[in-house]
């Protein structure tokens, strides 16, 4: 039994230019542009967002549900069809809505009611949370990483870890307590959930739990707020990612907005009422050895409505080293290297959320493993690697470790369907992007 943590682009005239990494809030955005119905074109998004609305409505009846109290029940055929149907959607889909899971209806319509009035705050109350490390147990700020986003996002978050240790803002009164039950009641949740996908995998149920030290794992409580945004076709409230840890489990306040990918097509996810929709991520995926994936998903904006949705983000212990369950591996090889989940999360942390960095974000994890190299520096003269990002700079390295073939098998696979792009941009880049510096390790 898990362990209590203990509570302590228009044709239109440009808006004012309005550099996101000085804004504290899309709420002070707003107040700053006043009536303008333009955004700033710092959060003008390159994705082609409606290009395939029809499909993203179409698909969604077809998200998997899970009903949690058959995951749960002690009759053996009851539980053995839900542990089918539970693998199924973490293959098939990598998201399922979560049905009869026991949280009550009203302690999240009262977490998203002290949620808005966290964000509601006047901004002097906040900044006792902003302007931190990435790491730090209590954050408050906007978009992702302001300060190395060339494109930023139309959101708001409180980021708190509440798991080994409880930390958590005590404003506004009331907010901390129900966010504590909530965070214990999830992780309650998300401990069976991980019975159940370890028993889809043909593993003993605690396979998963032990191997990642579950009991002491990581637990990241996120309240995002995405208020209206003029040009919602323009922006993103949070771009197509996966998540960090092992199961993410995202509630929300009856307002759309979340969009996960299956089979190249975005699809709207609208949740059945009092449901939690719970999101494979990527500890899960390198632990499956690649059978179930870390699906993309993003936040798409409306002009009308105030999104609100609370994320908890579930991991392993954070000194704890993921790789492929050994059992896995008796009839096939690795695709993914070890490293230890903290090292992921200050990686993941610390680097751009976006489209390029989507693809990035999951191969860079190989070359930190790469035996014998380790990156010491990368140049940046003339803000090179500033103006391209870290995507094309990282097209360099991966075709510098490609072409000397040094690549693990599983990454040259991955990369089959990009070695053209990559030989493309290879071609337009070398000239103005300088050598990296390697230094054997």
């Amino acid at each position: 039994m898990a362990s209590a943590a203990s509570i302590p682009s228009s044709s239109q005239p440009e808006p004012p230019m309005v550099h996101a990494s000085n804004i504290f809030s899309i709420k002070e955005l707003a107040e700053l542009k006043g009536d303008s119905s333009l955004i700033p074109s710092t959060y003008h998004s390159i994705s082609q967002l409606h290009d395939d609305d029809d499909d993203a409505e179409c698909l969604a009846s077809s998200i998997p549900v899970i009903d949690f109290s058959h995951l749960t029940s002690h009759h053996p055929q009851t539980h053995t069809k839900a542990v089918h149907l539970l693998g199924k959607a973490c293959a098939e889909w990598g998201v399922f809505m979560l049905t009869n899971h026991g949280i009550l209806e009203n302690m999240v319509e009262k977490l998203m009611e002290k949620s808005r009035e966290f964000h509601d705050l006047p901004i002097e109350e906040k900044k006792e949370f902003g302007d931190k490390s990435p790491l730090e147990p209590i954050r408050h700020g906007t978009s992702f990483f302001p300060h190395v986003e060339k494109v930023h996002y139309w959101r708001d978050f409180l980021k708190a870890n509440t798991f080994p240790q409880f930390n958590f803002p005590h404003k506004p009164p009331g907010y901390r307590e129900v966010a504590y039950e909530y965070s214990q009641k999830i992780r309650g949740l998300v401990r069976k959930l991980l019975e159940g996908i370890s028993e889809s995998l043909g593993l003993a149920s605690n396979s998963i739990i032990e191997s990642t030290e579950f009991d002491s794992g990581h637990q990241v409580f996120v309240a995002n707020m995405y208020p209206p945004c003029p040009q919602p076709h323009l922006a993103l409230g949070l771009p197509p990612h996966s998540d960090i840890g092992l199961l993410t489990l995202l509630t929300q306040n009856g307002i759309g907005g979340l969009q996960v990918k299956h089979h190249g097509k975005w699809v709207n996810v609208n949740p059945l009422s009092n449901s939690i929709i719970v999101i494979l991520a990527d500890q899960l995926e390198v632990l499956s050895n690649g059978k179930y994936e870390g699906v993309l998903h993003r936040a798409i904006l409306n002009n009308e409505e105030t999104r609100i949705s609370v994320v908890m983000v579930n991991g392993p212990a954070l000194d704890k080293e993921i790789g492929p369950l050994a059992e896995l591996l008796e009839k096939e090889k690795p695709l993914f290297k070890s490293m230890t989940y903290q090292d992921y999360f200050q990686f993941h942390q610390r680097t751009r959320l976006d489209d390029k960095n989507t693809f990035d974000d999951k191969l860079i994890v190989f070359l930190w493993n790469l035996e014998g190299f380790s990156i010491l520096k990368a140049v940046e003269e003339d803000e090179v690697l500033e103006e391209f990002g870290f995507g094309f700079s990282f097209l360099f390295l991966l075709h510098s470790l490609w072409t000397a073939h040094i690549l693990p098998p599983l990454l040259t696979v991955h990369c089959n369907e990009y070695l053209h792009t990559i030989e493309m941009a290879f071609v337009e880049i070398t000239s103005i992007l300088p050598n990296f510096v390697f230094q054997n390790t």
